[in-house]
């Protein structure tokens, strides 16, 4: 068996990779479980320094990784710029704060002296998506290897370059040889992994039914997870909002790498009096961006990541029109090669509809008027979802209210599209799953927050 990695803009074949055998897999997880009992015992500046040097090494290598998304995945390259950037600012930041985020916490107790001590649990299995092969690698990884774990990575398949090259920086950066490793194995092979003895947690960004797979071989054998299954995030656009402000912010994060993101703005829920003109600044930006090769410097927006995928999409856009909604801009598959999908709108969506009931992985943009802000609300919220939401409006006393109280998400922007960011936490509720990543409440995700009291 093999993993192949195709080229989405040609649909060239990059590179074939040898599927792990049973005895390969088993092998890479006494690796990582021997290379975790060791380094749960090394102190906080040998952890740090790793993390420092995974820096560097990813600034340093900044235009050959972003070279090598475009190919594996389609992602343009000032974006995957970008993302190299933010992988690096997350190694920096788990390195200068993951001691204090980690350091004893003194509480009230029956003892002479009751503290919290937070330790590692062991090797950790990160089962991650294709869409930010690095990012969402190291966003995980980050914490947890400064937390004292040995992590496990099981990539898509389409990405194992990014995976074997996160590998080999982990080593150039000074970490023990298995202390990162990845496995290129199948989906099929998984419920084994996470059974293994050796794996002591699991964290997934991936769909809803591959999460509750996940969390159900890992409650079957009593192990932590965290979840993050992606979202149909809504956009509350209210009368009183900078439009000018408002529709940048939107059309960037609709066409963040071209769609395919799970805080990507999916639905804009606009108010009666502002609907028109929101919707022609909205059509008129969305048009202007240019799609292409993602080698191309001049390139907005790149290819989907897969055939499959692009065919997907287009599929929920026609049941979408079948059930009513209106094509505002683009909805049409390119008679081009490669996996393109064109920035596109959708209007008079409501619920029911493919384009507001499930997520839109892509450059769709799906619209609906809202009577008023109570309306606004209430179907922003009307989602078997609940990662991100945004809200607009000048009135900041306002937007703050709804995105603390009203809006059901696990992160909630005013003013500004969704974004992770490694000082803030990040996860959702509802089918968008649980627990957290990133900040101090992600380090500690994968601990054993253990009481301890002295008489």
């Amino acid at each position: 068996m093999s993993l192949k990695t195709v080229n989405p803009h040609n649909g060239k074949v990059v590179k074939t990779y040898q599927e792990f055998t049973a005895e390969k897999i088993d092998q890479t997880l006494t690796a990582g479980h021997n290379a975790y009992r060791d380094w749960e015992f090394s102190d906080f500046k040998t952890r740090s320094s790793v993390l420092l040097n995974l820096a560097d090494i990813l600034l340093r290598e900044k235009e050959n990784l972003a070279q090598l998304m475009a190919l594996e995945m389609g992602k343009v390259l000032k974006e995957g710029r970008a993302e190299v950037e933010k992988c690096a600012w997350v190694c920096r930041y788990y390195a200068e704060k993951g001691e204090a985020f980690l350091a004893n916490e003194s509480l009230e107790g029956s003892g002479s002296k009751n503290f919290i001590s937070y330790n590692p649990l062991g090797l950790v299995l990160a089962i991650m998506p294709w869409n930010f092969p690095l990012w969402q690698v190291f966003r995980f990884a980050a914490p947890a290897t400064m937390a004292g774990n040995a992590t496990i990575l099981k990539h898509a398949a389409n990405v194992q370059g990014s995976a074997f090259a996160i590998e080999r920086m982990f080593i150039e950066a000074g970490a023990p040889e298995n202390l990162f490793r990845n496995l290129s194995v199948s989906s099929s092979q998984m419920e084994a992994v996470i059974a293994d003895k050796r794996v002591a947690a699991v964290t997934l960004t991936g769909s809803i039914n591959a999460g509750k797979k996940v969390a159900a071989t890992a409650g079957a054998n009593i192990k932590k997870t965290v979840l993050e299954l992606g979202g149909s995030d809504a956009y509350v656009i209210l009368a009183d909002a900078d439009l000018e402000k408002a529709v940048e912010a939107c059309v960037t994060s609709r066409l963040i790498n071209a769609g395919q993101s799970c805080i990507a703005a999916k639905r804009f829920i606009v108010e009666t009096p502002i609907y028109d003109r929101f919707l022609e600044m909205f059509k008129e930006k969305m048009a202007a961006k240019i799609m292409g090769d993602p080698l191309d410097e001049r390139h907005d927006i790149g290819p989907q990541a897969r055939i499959d995928l692009r065919d997907e999409l287009h599929e929920q856009v026609k049941r979408s029109i079948k059930a009513g909604a209106t094509v505002a801009l683009g909805c049409e598959v390119p008679d081009s090669p490669g996996a393109y999908y064109p920035p596109s709108i959708l209007v008079d969506v409501k619920p029911g509809m493919p384009a507001f009931d499930e997520e839109l992985f892509g450059p769709v943009a799906a619209i609906t008027k809202a009577i008023d802000e109570e309306d606004a609300i209430h179907l922003a919220n009307q989602s078997i979802f609940g990662l991100g939401a945004a809200v607009f409006t000048t009135d900041l006393e306002k937007g703050e209210y709804i995105a603390s109280k009203r809006l059901q998400a696990g992160c909630c922007f005013v003013n500004d599209f969704v974004k992770s960011d490694p000082r803030l936490p990040f996860g959702g509720i509802k089918e968008s799953g649980y627990g957290r990543e990133l900040s101090h409440l992600g380090i500690r995700e994968f601990v054993n927050i253990k009481t301890v009291l002295i008489k």
